[in-house]
């Protein structure tokens, strides 16, 4: 579904926020009956940052039937998405048949969820440094 939201595992959010989340691959969530839109409105309201970064990452995936193909493009473009990004958001998938098998195409864009509005700004709570 388009703007559906995935967050990497460990993806520090405010305390204000409950999240119903959902394994996808090794190390990204995805966040359940949210869309980008709103997870965004929700973040700008308790005075955090939702940032729209520069780029996309889009990969293939083969299968037997049109999920199975979306689900192994959506876990190739999410190992795709550079490790300082903490999010990335949905912005299509398609599915073509041929010979007999399913081809999924999935399009990612980076997104980064942070309460500073610097991306070089020292995350104190995480003591790491965050850059784009």
């Amino acid at each position: 579904m388009p703007h559906s939201m995935f967050l990497r595992s460990g993806c520090y959010l405010p305390e204000e926020l409950r999240l119903q989340q959902e394994p996808v691959g090794d190390c990204w969530m995805q966040v359940a009956e949210i869309a980008a839109p709103a997870l965004d409105a929700m973040l700008r309201y308790v005075g955090w940052h939702f940032m729209w970064m520069h780029g996309s990452y889009s990969r293939n995936g083969l299968g037997r039937s049109p999920k199975s193909a979306t689900d192994r493009a959506l876990i190739n473009a999410l190992k795709r998405v550079a490790r300082h990004f903490n999010a990335a958001e949905l912005e299509s998938a398609q599915v073509i048949k041929y010979a007999g098998f399913f081809i999924a195409t999935v399009t990612l864009h980076p997104r980064q969820i942070q309460h500073h509005t610097a991306l070089d700004k020292v995350d104190e709570s995480r003591t790491r440094m965050v850059r784009a």
